[in-house]
């Protein structure tokens, strides 16, 4: 949930929490008005209007108190045995105090709704409301309040199981994301270091190797010690070169699975996204795609992490220039945040990867909020052309 927000079926966390809690629940008491003119004008004695007072600021508290501790792992035996003091606190204002009081078995069955599982719920909301049903027969004048309070006792109850459950699925929903993520990272990781494994485990050794023979060959073969020197060189080079391979290919992303992330990406962080279909890279230099890749990948980042944007619209199409044909994306969202900012890995050192591949970089605010523009050939330069004759 955000910082600001918190559900039914969700304990605050923080004071901000609270407050928007206590603000959500506090407007449906206005719903008491009618208990409340009917100390005020109902023509009770002081003394009866001073036990009403108190009686209404009890179920009221007792009512708040058992809506904010929702979601505190209490057992609900507790929960039904704060539900039965609500409902005897209704009875006895109702039959005491008359028919205006009996809107209070309304906040009864909502109470049992945003506070039961559903299979309890779906017991106790009928239940609330059958109870109001056999108080307001015995209560003067009760039957004309019935059906004015029952349907909103039974549809307001059954409306709070339902948001109760959407919210705790939507809070199963984001921890098991976060879950699956942390287990796709793990297994990146898994498959780089089986990858770099592989590729040393077979060098390292036949370096390991060729030493110890070139040690044992230097006193009486030093020609052939100095060959077996050359190879242990030229087997570390090789080395060398599928490892930056390897490191290489594990961070070369790739436009088509990038695309799938950005969307996995912005859908997680609640923005709208507009995205391209699988492209058809054919003819496109992998060093072009690659570097469009890289762009993707930073631009979605800065719009999921800084720019507090709503929607984010991904476009690549592919132009004719005076330079030659191109390949062109575009990511545009509509936020105000600041972007490209992180030294090394903002807006300078894309450009630097789009340069060496021989593309440009255009960044900027647009009408909406903030557009990046890149592109590379879209097809590889085959001779140089000089710019005098």
């Amino acid at each position: 949930m955000s910082g600001t927000g918190v559900g039914i079926g969700q304990r605050p966390e923080n004071g901000r929490q609270r407050f928007v809690k206590l603000l959500w629940t506090g407007i449906w008491l206005v719903y008491l008005s009618a208990p409340a003119g009917d100390l005020l004008h109902g023509g009770h004695s002081p003394g009866v209007r001073l036990l009403g007072w108190i009686g209404l600021a009890a179920f009221v508290t007792w009512y708040m108190l058992l809506l904010f501790r929702t979601g505190r792992g209490e057992r609900n035996s507790v929960v039904l045995a704060s539900l039965g003091v609500l409902a005897a606190q209704s009875t006895v204002l109702s039959l005491t105090l008359g028919r205006e009081w009996l809107v209070l078995f309304v906040y009864v069955s909502i109470a049992s709704g945003a506070a039961l599982p559903l299979r309890m719920a779906r017991w106790t909301i009928p239940g609330a409301s059958a109870l109001m049903t056999v108080i307001a027969f015995a209560t003067p004048g009760g039957k004309a309040f019935l059906a004015g309070l029952l349907i909103p006792a039974l549809l307001g109850g059954f409306a709070m199981t339902g948001v109760r459950e959407l919210i705790r699925t939507t809070i199963a929903l984001r921890e098991a994301r976060a879950t699956v993520a942390q287990l796709a990272a793990n297994e990146e990781r898994l498959r780089l270091a089986r990858d770099l494994h592989d590729l040393l485990g077979h060098s390292l050794s036949l370096i390991t190797i060729k030493s110890e023979l070139a040690g044992r060959m230097l006193p009486g073969h030093p020609d052939k010690a100095a060959q077996q020197v050359a190879d242990i060189e030229q087997v570390s080079r090789q080395a060398l070169v599928d490892v930056r391979e390897a490191v290489s290919g594990y961070r070369r992303p790739r436009l088509a699975a990038e695309l799938a992330g950005a969307k996995v990406a912005l859908t997680a962080a609640e923005v709208a996204a507009e995205l391209p279909a699988e492209p058809d890279l054919s003819g496109v230099p992998e060093d072009s795609e690659t570097a469009l890749a890289w762009a993707l990948r930073e631009a979605v980042t800065n719009v999921v992490r800084h720019s507090g944007a709503r929607r984010c619209t991904v476009e690549l199409v592919r132009r004719q220039t005076l330079d030659g044909p191109v390949l062109e994306l575009s990511v545009e969202d509509d936020g105000s945040g600041d972007k490209g900012n992180a030294p090394g890995h903002g807006l300078t050192g894309l450009t630097e990867r789009l340069t060496k591949a021989g593309g440009t970089l255009e960044a900027g605010g647009s009408r909406h909020g903030f557009r990046l523009i890149a592109r590379v050939p879209s097809a590889a330069i085959t001779a140089h052309v000089g710019s005098g004759t």
